[in-house]
């Protein structure tokens, strides 16, 4: 497995900004997330450059997994950029293909992550040693054969020592994007989340540390409140001690 070097945990957001020092302009990206069918053979990113200078950049494809700790990315042949390499002009913009090399039919949703490293002019990275200004990450989605399935979530919260855990079981067949995490115990509510808490990929499970009183009394019957793939929804939540 190639380990990708990131700043600080991308793997969440669905672009990730500022790895470096700042400067006058970054590329704008359209999607942000991209969903692929079953059918379908190829999809679009739209690089733009706002600037008066070029920008420069390498595009790469990884298998995006999970375990209940982290996420991992792994080389990937089934989806390809292109160009892997990107020179896009001032005020202009790039399209990237992805391109599906594997034309089966899965049987369950697949997940990757498209990382788009901005990287300085040849003779400016030369000059510094620098070799990455920016770095984004794009999820793409290809949908498993038949209807687009739904992800089916159970929710636990787990406390430790060290603090509270949010763990979230995907038994659906396709991915759950987490936002706006609130636990209502009672006649109290607690925000857990105000954005994008994370992702929990189809058939994985994962989990977040969340801000909750280490001493918290959580009894009786407690409602987890979140937005998953934009949709409200509600759900009862169980509450152990980590394991």
């Amino acid at each position: 497995m190639v380990r990708v070097s990131v700043c600080r945990s991308a793997f969440a957001m669905a672009v990730v900004v500022m790895c470096a020092a700042s400067h006058a302009a970054s590329l704008q990206i359209s999607p942000v997330t991209v969903d692929m069918s079953p059918d379908t053979n190829a999809a679009g990113i739209t690089l733009r450059n706002p600037g008066d200078q070029p920008l420069y950049g390498q595009v790469r494809v990884f298998r995006w997994e999970q375990n209940e700790k982290e996420d991992k990315l792994e080389p990937t042949q089934d989806l390809v950029a292109s160009p892997p390499l990107i020179q896009v002009a001032p005020h202009g913009e790039q399209l990237v293909r992805i391109v599906r090399q594997s034309r089966g039919m899965a049987a369950a949703e697949q997940s990757f992550r498209v990382l788009i490293d901005e990287i300085p002019p040849p003779e400016a990275a030369a000059a510094s040693g620098v070799t990455i200004r920016l770095r984004y990450s794009v999820p793409v989605f290809v949908h498993a054969a038949g209807a687009v399935g739904k992800p089916e979530l159970a929710w636990q919260l787990l406390r430790d020592p060290q603090g509270w855990m949010l763990r979230a079981t995907n038994t659906g067949n396709r991915h759950g994007q987490i936002g706006e995490v609130t636990l209502v115990a009672r006649n109290r509510t607690y925000t857990l989340s105000k954005g994008l808490l994370g992702y929990v990929l189809a058939g994985h499970s994962q989990q977040w540390k969340v801000d909750l009183d280490t001493h918290a009394s959580l009894q009786g019957t407690l409602t987890l409140k979140a937005r998953v793939n934009g949709q409200a929804s509600d759900a009862p939540v169980a509450v152990s001690a980590s394991q």
